[in-house]
């Protein structure tokens, strides 16, 4: 299979669909790849890196959508790379295809198949391509708050830590998946207060269990949200439903009732966002003010990191870029997992949660899937 990577385009994204060692496996098993010069510069993976390991270096992107069965990306594509798009093309990156309603049109028209790393499923209920850019995701949300409470930044002027005779922040995490935990690993680590925020008895249970005593743990109710968010410093939003809309649980009153220079990190606003008062920003504007709150909303946080980012996400991606170029198609009709990864393809939407964020007619990717013809 000819297999492409672009150069990704959106703001300040700097990571890269494959590195050249996962270029050297494709290309051991048999495999072309073409890749757009420079693709992987943000990561320090210079073009020459990519052809000792056997790829093809080409002059743009529009060459690589097309010339590639299989593109392989990072961020959803913009809309000039969704132009290239064609019928019988697979596309395998984050989509995030519930809040995005232009995307998802393009997608459809393009008539191409589109698979999404946020809702490939494990055993158990996980999500393993979106598992390590959570974890990023998690340790940066506490680093962009302690930066945005600091007075030279718009915030309150306070220390995450605390000092001898000084209070620490109060953190409030909305969420106990992968990243909440990782920001409670970072915010504890910094020597804050935190409080976990979940629905999940079993989650607070275990999280609870890990980090002990220094964490607190509340059951999220309307009434929960609003109190821990009202005494907090730094409240992070890290709540996710699987390929839908997030729900917007931080209400715009409870932002009036939240303390000047305290800050709101929301990392689910690649879905959306929880807060009703957030929208998307990028690294070159990331913050904005509203009641007295600074709101960080940057949807490609991981790009911030490119290079931990890259080659984390390269890991988890791997065994599934080599099953979709070894075997096509057949890949997600061997592996019910990978098949709830298929978002679009031919002009429909195979994702219950996206059909029914947007109003389109859902069709069984395990039905729809035997339309296709490789």
């Amino acid at each position: 299979m000819l297999i492409g990577v672009p150069k990704e385009i959106k703001v300040r994204e700097y990571r890269v669909g494959l590195v050249p060692a996962n270029v050297r496996e494709l290309v051991a098993h048999g495999h072309e790849v073409i890749v757009e010069s420079g693709a992987g510069n943000g990561i320090g993976a210079l073009d020459q890196q990519y052809q000792a390991a056997g790829a093809t270096i080409v002059k743009s992107a529009q060459e690589t959508f097309e010339r590639a069965q299989l593109i392989i990306k990072v961020k959803e594509p913009q809309a000039l790379e969704r132009k290239w798009l064609k019928p019988g093309q697979i596309l395998f990156t984050y989509l995030h295809l519930a809040p995005d309603p232009e995307q998802t049109q393009d997608l459809v028209s393009s008539g191409a198949t589109c698979i999404a790393y946020e809702t490939v499923t494990a055993d158990g209920g996980g999500l393993p391509l979106l598992a390590p850019m959570s974890e990023v995701a998690g340790r940066l949300a506490v680093q962009a708050g302690a930066y945005f409470l600091e007075k030279a930044h718009g915030g309150a002027g306070i220390l995450l830590g605390g000092v001898t005779g000084v209070e620490p922040a109060r953190v409030t995490i909305i969420g106990g998946g992968i990243v909440g935990a990782n920001a409670i690993d970072v915010a504890l680590g910094m020597g804050a207060i935190v409080t976990l925020l979940d629905r999940n008895i079993d989650v607070l249970r275990n999280l609870s269990k890990q980090f002990g005593h220094r964490l607190h743990t509340v059951y999220s109710t309307t009434d929960a949200i609003e109190h821990h968010c009202s005494i907090a410093d730094l409240v992070i939003g890290a709540v996710l439903v699987a390929g839908a809309a997030a729900p917007k649980l931080i209400t715009r009153n409870i932002v009036s009732k939240m303390k000047p220079g305290s800050v709101i990190v929301d990392v689910a606003i690649d879905q959306g966002g929880c807060c009703e008062t957030s929208r998307p920003t990028t690294h070159d504007a990331p913050t904005y003010v509203v009641d007295g709150v600074i709101h960080y909303c940057v949807a490609n946080m991981p790009g911030s990191v490119p290079r931990t980012s890259a080659y984390a996400l390269n890991n988890a991606t791997l065994p599934y870029v080599l099953a979709l170029a070894d075997n096509g198609l057949q890949a997600l009709r061997n592996n019910r997992h990978f098949l709830n990864g298929l978002n679009v393809h031919q002009g429909k939407v195979t994702n219950q949660s996206v059909a029914s964020a947007l109003g389109y007619t859902f069709h069984e990717p395990s039905a729809a899937i035997e339309l296709i013809k490789e």
